[in-house]
């Protein structure tokens, strides 16, 4: 977000001015001003926290519980120290601070309006269950749907998408800007609605702000917990990539084919209408398929003529090794399996173990089409890349006896919409060209 467009820095500038507008009745405001100070300084304090990776996320019940108990102008000030005065890692961050600024205290105005249009806040001094549930529930609903409706503005106008399936980059097109934010958030913002709640309640209960700081402990906790588990993920990810370049340092002749593996997978895998954490599961199996060739000796990989039959028993020893190498990463789950098993065929005669049909894991089958494809539409240096059309048409013939007829199908069905763009080819100028390892069984070496 360096160079930001004009347009992103004129829709920040709109919403910093709409925040503004929130605040200007502060003066005419009467609410007991410390309280504001005090959850001010509460949600500077868990942005800084969360700027500092104690934790992960932003932290939203200190400022749902302000939504709870105060004026809406009042409310939206409880968001501003914290997003300005938090540390801010990427460029520009001045405009990054005032976006978040800006973005939290249009969010928090709105929700504290809707709750105090409900009588939201005679409820929660009156500590009425389950009436003060009504007015809660609808009014974090408002402040997700500002926040999802804010960050789908600022992706339209501002910020890289995310690689798509043919590895380009751009803006995201308006009608995919909102997708999935409000849903995927809302979750997440409902449990800090309840805490907010809660806070609210208390504080404005005989016990007062004390017993609602309380509320605080178990989310800060469960908050870190969530934090060490990310940074165990990320740890995580971070092997994968370095286990995947040392393959294609390793295996030269296939540089980008274990990444061109993973989005195949991922297309499969999104055609049979898998959900997101499975999807991206197969992802990793189709990146890791081929991470046990670090333990195949580098002559066999490199080796020029054919292999003997004892050479080849040996190369095919790589699932094994890869999936010794990955069993103890957790997360991967059944990414595992995929990874011992995408040499595997229907008919019994694939290897290591030479299981058939429903023995085969289903993850091993995604990826095992997904390796094959990619193998034979991918230049080698023994032969030209196959046209995709062709390569299809191998994986059909294959269909029942070698590959999941389901998984083919999926394949085909989803090239036909999205076509195959991979951002990694294998006759890339400056790409070594030693002699391919193992003869694939549809006449493409894997």
């Amino acid at each position: 977000m360096e160079a930001v467009p004009a347009r992103a820095r004129a829709y920040v500038a709109c919403v910093a001015v709409a925040a503004l507008l929130c605040l200007l009745p502060l003066p005419a405001v009467r609410t007991p001003w410390w309280e504001v100070a005090l959850l001010a300084a509460l949600s500077a304090g868990c942005e800084q926290a969360a700027a500092h990776r104690r934790f992960a996320g932003t932290f939203y019940p200190v400022l749902l519980a302000g939504a709870f108990l105060l004026p809406p102008p009042a409310a939206a000030l409880v968001a501003l120290p914290g997003a300005l005065l938090s540390p801010v890692e990427q460029r520009p961050r001045g405009l990054r601070r005032v976006w978040r600024a800006a973005q939290l205290t249009v969010g928090v105005w709105a929700a504290a309006r809707v709750h105090g249009a409900m009588g939201g806040r005679d409820t929660v001094l009156a500590s009425d269950f389950p009436y003060a549930l009504v007015p809660a529930v609808v009014a974090v609903l408002v402040f997700c749907l500002v926040l999802s409706l804010l960050d789908g503005g600022i992706l339209a106008l501002a910020v890289g998408a995310p690689p798509t399936p043919f590895g380009q980059w751009g803006r995201i097109p308006v009608r995919r800007a909102w997708r999935g934010l409000f849903l995927r958030s809302l979750a997440p913002v409902a449990v800090h609605g309840l805490a907010g709640l809660m806070m609210a309640v208390l504080w404005r209960s005989p016990y007062g702000p004390v017993a609602a700081l309380l509320v605080l402990l178990p989310m800060c906790v469960s908050w870190w917990v969530f934090a060490q588990y990310h940074r165990e993920r990320a740890a995580h990810q971070a092997t994968i990539r370095a286990l995947v370049q040392a393959v294609d340092i390793k295996d030269e002749y296939t540089r980008g084919h274990s990444e061109r593996v993973g989005q195949a997978s991922m297309m499969i895998a999104r055609e049979l209408g898998m959900d997101d954490d499975r999807i991206e599961v197969l992802r990793f199996a189709g990146i890791l398929h081929d991470v046990g060739k670090l333990g195949v000796p580098t002559r066999l990989l490199r080796k020029d003529g054919p292999l003997t039959p004892q050479e080849r028993r040996i190369i095919e020893l790589h699932p094994e090794y890869g999936h010794e190498m990955v069993r103890g990463i957790s997360f991967l789950g059944e990414a595992r399996a995929a990874v011992l098993h995408h040499h595997e065929r229907l008919d019994g005669s694939g290897y290591p173990y030479g299981l058939t049909g429903g023995q085969i894991p289903e993850s091993a089958r995604v990826v095992a089409v997904a390796d094959a494809f990619d193998a034979m539409t991918s230049t080698r240096s023994y032969r030209r890349a196959r046209p995709v059309c062709a390569a299809l048409e191998e994986l059909e013939r294959c269909a029942g006896s070698q590959f999941d007829p389901r998984m083919v199908t999926a394949l085909v069905h989803a090239l036909s919409r999205h076509g195959w763009h991979p951002a990694v080819t294998a006759d890339e100028p400056g790409v070594p060209r030693p002699r391919p390892a193992v003869p694939g069984p549809t006449g493409a070496r894997r």
